[in-house]
């Protein structure tokens, strides 16, 4: 019998013409450095941090070439599959604006010419292959049992061995033709394994773009090619995906490292084309001074879900995801305030070798800048979006105060250093709740600063009220009118003038303004009161103020 004979025997019907799947799958007609790379994750949950920190820069090596980054569902191992798992990936990448130019776009649908974009589907193609290899002789059945693997594990512990199957251990590479026609015609079980052509003593060197130029010894495992329910390992599906979908650059976590001299020797063997490697280094937390990966179990921030919950935007995810991507976005960004992230361009030698520092509060600071640039409309809009889905009492309040609302999000927003409150929508209501009268009910809690006693505050209040206020005042008379409340009451006009001889007042204006503002918002950090007081009015203000007054 010969190897043709034993591949008919072992997939019997199933073509091992490769040449008409090269001739489906030319080649991708792209300019020169083009980067064709993927997202390839199995559906058997939702996208996590770590997950779309690699699709990010995938997306992103993608862009800056003018070349391609798809989508690719790795199911082959079904077991694990969860209900809807394509459909929350795809949701995941599109509510972060990680778009793609190929595969899935549903649980059954997907744009491309390099399809199918599921590995389950392409069942047909990785057997070609297989039988492409088993008469080629660089593939074989195995008939092992898992108790005999196990046996066979177990001896190479006590021998002090490398644990796999290899070398004295690949019993079944053994096997004669005749033996096999045995086996196979009395029903038993097989997997086809392939057949290394390597020596563990031999070294292979690979140049990772991270982490530079790593050697490993060859390998010599006849790994699993092709499980017994006909659908191929990872490694296999990987290296003929990746080949016929042309795929220039995988990018990927560091775990996959110790796979290398697999994944090379299989294209080398398959006569492919190797892509270039990328293995990217956890992303990193600080906990006790000491550091440790992002974990999904203990970090609330590792899971896509914190950040809509949170509210942060979208755009400045991306903004804190490049400056962990490159170590030199963060400065090139502050000297291109003009420019966006579209602009930088991702650099592989820039990305960290030790693995990136996940700081949420330097997360919220990004985002807290980006929120303060924005239109008072956008922030209204986006607020919306989000109080919709978290918050739908505020939403109601929103919606029925657009346009006060609005007003209110433009106080010392439109200036050259804009004012920076929010750092997500989720904080703006315990910002700006004493502005809506629905919110300000029964407050009891007052951030009196320096004057705190009741009686002198109430002084302050109706004075300001039944002398002072004017609601047609500007800033200026209205600023004028409070150093002349602060002199009426002996307070200092300046404050300079209350430093330089303090036994002189009892304070100094910033001390009658902040007991307007506490008294008005309950609160004693705000923005510009003037501004909160032209928007609230005559009446409100009056209100709150005598209110304040008669409870003491």
């Amino acid at each position: 019998m010969t190897n043709k004979d034993l591949a008919e025997l072992l997939l019997p019907g199933v073509s091992s013409d490769i040449e008409y799947y090269e001739k489906k799958y030319p080649e991708r007609n792209l300019k020169e450095g083009a980067v064709v790379t993927r997202f390839a994750p199995s559906p058997t949950g939702f996208v996590h941090m770590g997950s779309l920190f690699a699709s990010f820069i995938e997306k992103k090596a993608a862009n800056d070439s003018d070349g391609v980054f798809y989508l690719r569902i790795e199911d082959t191992d079904q077991k694990r599959e969860v209900e809807n798992g394509i459909t929350g990936i795809i949701n995941d990448l599109k509510n972060f604006d990680i778009t793609i130019d190929e595969g899935m776009t549903s649980e059954n649908t997907e744009i491309g010419n390099y399809g199918p974009y599921i590995q389950s589907q392409r069942k047909e193609i990785y057997q070609t292959y297989v039988k492409h290899l088993i008469e080629e002789g660089l593939a074989y059945p195995c008939f092992c049992s898992p108790e005999e693997i196990e046996e066979t594990r177990q001896i190479q512990e006590k021998r002090k061995q490398r644990i796999g199957y290899y070398g004295r251990y690949a019993k079944c590479r053994r096997l004669t033709m005749e033996e096999i026609k045995e086996k196979v015609e009395n029903g038993e079980p097989y997997i086809i394994r392939f057949k290394s052509p390597g020596s563990f003593d031999n070294k292979i060197k690979v140049n990772d773009l991270v982490k530079g130029e790593i050697e490993f010894p060859e390998n010599d495992l006849d790994i699993v090619i092709l499980k017994s329910d006909g659908l191929p390992t990872y490694h296999f599906a990987h290296a003929i995906d990746d080949h016929l979908m042309h795929t220039t650059h995988v990018i990927r976590g560091d775990e996959w490292i110790s796979s290398l001299p697999i994944h090379v020797q299989l294209f080398k063997s398959l006569n492919f084309k190797a892509p270039k490697y990328a293995h990217l280094s956890p992303i990193m937390k600080e906990e006790d001074g000491k550091k440790r990966k992002l974990s999904k179990r203990k970090d609330p921030e590792a899971a896509v879900s914190f950040y809509h919950e949170k509210g942060i935007p979208v755009p400045a995810v991306k903004l804190y995801l490049m400056t962990i991507a490159n170590t030199n976005f963060e400065q090139w960004y502050d000297c291109n305030k003009d420019k966006t992230i579209d602009d930088f361009k991702f650099d592989f030698k820039k990305v960290s070798n030790s693995g990136a520092l996940f700081d949420v509060d330097k997360l919220y600071n990004i985002s807290k800048n980006y929120i303060s640039y924005l239109k008072a409309t956008e922030v209204y809009d986006n607020a919306l979006e989000w109080a919709k889905i978290y918050d739908k009492d505020f939403a109601n309040i929103l919606e029925q105060h657009k346009e006060y609302a609005i007003k209110l999000f433009n106080i010392e927003r439109e200036q050259k250093k804009p004012r920076k409150d929010y750092s997500c929508y989720s904080m703006i209501k315990s910002q700006i709740w004493y502005m809506f009268d629905e919110l300000y009910i029964d407050v009891k809690d007052y951030e009196f600063q320096t004057i705190t006693d009741e009686e002198e505050i109430s002084k302050i209040l109706n004075l300001y009220v039944t002398k002072y206020y004017d609601e047609n005042d500007d800033k200026d008379t209205w600023f004028n009118k409070m150093k002349e409340l602060a002199s009426e009451l002996g307070y200092a006009k300046e404050v300079k003038d209350y430093k330089n001889n303090p036994e002189a007042y009892k304070g100094h204006v910033g001390d009658i303004s902040m007991v307007l503002r506490v008294a008005l918002t309950s609160k004693s950090m705000t923005p510009d009161l003037y501004e909160l007081m032209l928007l609230l009015g005559k009446d409100r203000i009056f209100s709150r103020y005598n209110k304040f007054i008669k409870g003491n």
